[in-house]
C-alpha cells in the first residue's frame, strides 16, 4: 500500500523477491492469516512507513536458506505471526529467527488462521490474565478470530465464560464452543446481565477485543478488583480515561497488551506458538476457518471483518 484508508488503496504489485541474505530465509506462501490489526495499519489507526506491504502471519516452504542458518532447510513447512509487515505476498523473505516449524498433521491453512490469534489467546490468559480455576471471565466478540479460541481455551483451565456476540447466530457458535453463558444482547444491557449472571458480583476477568463501544459494558461488568484487558480495537480505541474511573469502578485493574511484548523474544515467540499448537493436538483448540479469498482479492476479504460478516479466522490463499 502507497497509502492509508479503505480496502480499496489496497493494489498487487510485482517484485522479484531477493536472494535470502546471512540468517534469512526465504518462504514460499501457501496460506496467509488476516487479521483484525491489518485492518488497523491500512486504515492508518496504527501508523506505518510508506510504501509498505502488509500482514504479520503466514504458512509456507522454505525454499532457499542464507548463509549461518542450520535450523531450516529448504523443504521446510514452516509460519510466522510477528512482524514486519510484508505477509500479503507469494514469496518473501524472512529472518529464521521469526520461523516456526509447523506439526505434520496441521495444515498451511489452519497454520495462517491460527498461529497470531492462538498465540494472542494463550497470552491473554496463561500469562497476562492469568486466568484460574472458577473465574467468571466476560469474552467479548466470542465467535470471531481470537474469540472462537479464547472460549475454549478458558473452559479447559476451569474458568466459567460468559460469551457476548453481536447475533444470536454468533452466540450460538460460542455456546457450541463451550461457553457457560452466550448472550446477544445490546452492550448497553450487556453489564446488567452479567451482574444478573455472577450475582451482582461481577466477573474477575474481561477480554475485550473490542474497544470503544465494549467499555463502559466491560468497566460495568468487572468485579471489584477485577481486570479488564483491552487487547483490541475493531470498534475504535478505548476513550481516554483518568485513574479515578478505576477507583469508581471497584479498584480495579486496566491492562492494554501487545502480542508483540509477550512474544518479544525467539524463544517467548517460539514457547507460544508451541502451546497453542499443544492445544490443537490434545482437542481443546478448533481451527475455525470462516472464509478464505484469493489473496489478490485481500481487499474484498478487509470487507468481510470490518463488516462483521465473518466468524472464525479468514485466510488468503496466494
Amino acid at each position: 500500500m502507497r497509502e492509508t484508508g479503505g480496502p480499496e488503496i489496497l493494489a498487487a504489485e510485482h517484485i522479484d523477491p531477493p536472494s535470502p541474505g546471512p540468517g534469512q530465509v526465504l518462504v514460499r506462501h501457501e496460506a496467509i492469516g488476516l487479521n483484525y490489526i491489518d485492518t488497523y495499519h491500512r486504515s492508518g489507526l496504527y501508523k506505518v512507513p510508506l510504501p509498505s506491504g502488509l500482514g504479520n502471519e503466514a504458512a509456507g516452504i522454505v525454499e532457499a536458506v542464507g548463509e549461518g542458518v542450520t535450523e531450516f532447510r529448504e523443504g521446510n513447512r514452516i509460519g510466522y505471526f510477528t512482524g514486519p509487515l510484508g505477509a500479503y505476498s507469494t514469496h518473501r523473505v524472512v529472518d529464521a529467527a521469526r520461523l516456526v516449524k509447523l506439526p505434520e498433521a496441521l495444515t498451511a491453512e489452519q497454520a495462517a488462521a491460527t498461529m497470531l490469534k492462538g498465540t494472542t489467546a494463550e497470552y491473554l490468559i496463561e500469562r497476562c490474565a492469568r486466568v484460574s480455576p472458577g473465574d467468571n471471565v466476560l469474552v467479548h466478540a466470542a465467535a470471531g478470530g481470537v474469540g472462537s479460541i479464547l472460549v475454549p481455551w478458558l473452559k479447559s483451565v476451569g474458568a466459567t465464560v460468559i460469551a457476548h456476540a453481536g447475533d444470536s447466530r454468533k452466540a450460538a457458535i460460542a455456546r457450541e464452543l463451550g461457553a457457560d453463558h452466550a448472550l446477544c444482547c445490546p452492550l448497553d444491557e450487556l453489564a446488567a446481565e452479567v451482574r444478573v449472571l455472577t450475582g451482582g458480583k461481577g466477573v474477575e476477568v474481561v477480554l475485550d477485543g473490542v474497544g470503544a463501544a465494549s467499555w463502559p459494558a466491560s468497566l460495568g461488568s468487572v468485579a471489584r478488583r477485577g481486570l479488564v484487558v483491552t487487547y483490541g480495537n475493531a470498534s475504535g480505541a478505548v476513550p481516554p480515561f483518568t485513574a479515578l474511573d478505576l477507583l469508581s469502578a471497584g479498584s480495579i485493574f486496566v491492562t492494554r497488551p501487545t502480542l508483540g511484548d509477550y512474544c518479544a523474544t525467539p524463544d517467548e515467540m517460539r514457547a507460544s506458538a508451541a502451546r497453542l499448537f499443544e492445544m490443537i493436538d490434545k482437542g481443546v483448540v478448533q481451527v475455525r476457518i470462516g472464509a478464505t479469498f484469493p489473496l489478490l482479492e485481500a481487499a474484498d476479504a478487509h470487507r468481510a471483518i470490518e463488516s462483521r460478516a465473518t466468524t472464525g479466522s479468514t485466510v488468503l490463499l496466494p
